[in-house]
């Protein structure tokens, strides 16, 4: 596996997509191509520098696989030093530090495959759907996919004319229920918000639950977990409902520190495997986090949200074993496999060993 690692991007085009949401491609050099190639769904960490801070995040593509170019959306949040930068100073010409591309919101795709799938998508949270939604619309042609997007009001609608667009080019195989918030009911639109009620009402018509083969929820924390309770309890499999975050409701808490008896030292012994070279350290059992750590012995580790959500600290525990504070991005299969977010881990034994170059 090839670690993660940052890359000097020139801005081709800044693209207004509402008020409040700029799109972003950048050009990608030939002898970067192979690094920069992505799968639907993957997101790229952004670096730059704000003044005197240096400041990373992660937004994820827009582009179809196929469509040739990489394109991100950024929306602006009230106080997001990032957000208000990208859309208020960003312009063509302009390079930022761009991470090779991370993630795993997606399914792989089968071309004779005729599958169900379904989004639900709440503001920003469009941005990897669309990659989703048009790879699998090009690429498995016998495929159907049914959107459910929720915004405040008709004009806060990212892509708007992109998705009517695509709704024209694939008619019968793309459906598109937009869901307003704020704003009084039009003709071929839903008010209120995406919830229990709204998933129960879908299934019980032409969509159902069972047949899902697989479902995208991506949106803030309430509507993502609603959701997919909702859609699990209507009958679609839980393995075929994929998550992802833009923003969590509880904030991380450190590991309880071990009895003496578990653990007869006072800090663990943690190595850190990458690029084929190894670093040691100790760390309190009730210190920082594993990530914060390494950065602060000199390591240089992948990491964009601290939070527990963008999973680009994701590593897999070789030795010793440690507690994740939270997880809001890995699969269950992979905290069976032994990954952990390295932002969240803490040690619970005397010696840990964690690999940043496991696939």
């Amino acid at each position: 596996m090839t670690t993660p690692s940052f890359h000097p991007l020139t801005i081709r085009e800044c693209r207004r997509e509402t008020a409040d949401t700029v799109s972003i491609a950048f050009d990608v050099p030939a002898d970067l191509a192979d690094r920069f190639r992505f799968v639907q769904g993957q997101y790229l960490t952004l670096k730059t520098r704000i003044g005197d801070e240096e400041v990373r995040r992660s937004y994820s593509i827009c582009s179809g696989v196929g469509e040739g170019e990489l394109r991100v959306a950024v929306k602006k949040v009230d106080g997001g030093l990032f957000s208000t930068h990208a859309n208020q100073s960003l312009a063509p010409g302009a390079v930022l530090e761009v991470m090779t591309p991370m993630g795993r919101f997606h399914t792989p795709i089968a071309p004779d495959a005729a599958r169900t799938y379904v989004a639900f998508a709440a503001g920003s949270g469009i941005t990897p759907v669309m990659s989703i939604l048009k790879t699998v619309l090009a690429q498995e042609p016998k495929s159907r996919f049914v959107l459910v997007y929720g915004n405040r009001t008709v004009s806060s609608i990212i892509f708007r004319e992109e998705l009517e667009d695509l709704k024209n080019r694939y008619i019968g195989r793309l459906v598109i229920h937009h869901v307003l918030s704020r704003e009084p009911e039009e003709a071929g639109l839903l008010g209120g918000r995406i919830g229990a009620g709204l998933v129960r009402e879908l299934c019980a018509g032409p969509l159902k639950a069972e047949d899902i083969d697989a479902a995208f929820l991506c949106g803030p924390q309430p509507m993502v977990e609603e959701v997919r309770d909702a859609l699990a309890a209507c009958g679609t499999p839980p393995a075929n409902i994929h998550v992802e975050l833009f923003g969590t409701t509880t904030s991380a808490r450190p590991a309880a520190k071990m009895a003496a008896t578990d653990t007869p030292t006072d800090a663990a012994t943690i190595a850190i495997l990458q690029d084929g070279k190894r670093k040691e350290f100790t760390l309190a059992y009730d210190g920082e986090s594993i990530l914060d750590a390494a950065h602060r012995h000199g390591a240089d580790l992948p990491y964009s949200c601290k939070s527990g959500v963008c999973c680009t600290c994701r590593a897999k525990i070789r030795e010793g074993k440690v507690e994740m504070a939270e997880n809001y991005s890995l699969e269950p299969w992979e905290v069976e496999a032994g990954y952990v977010l390295t932002c969240q881990s803490r040690p619970l034994t005397e010696r840990v060993v964690i690999d940043f170059d496991a696939a």
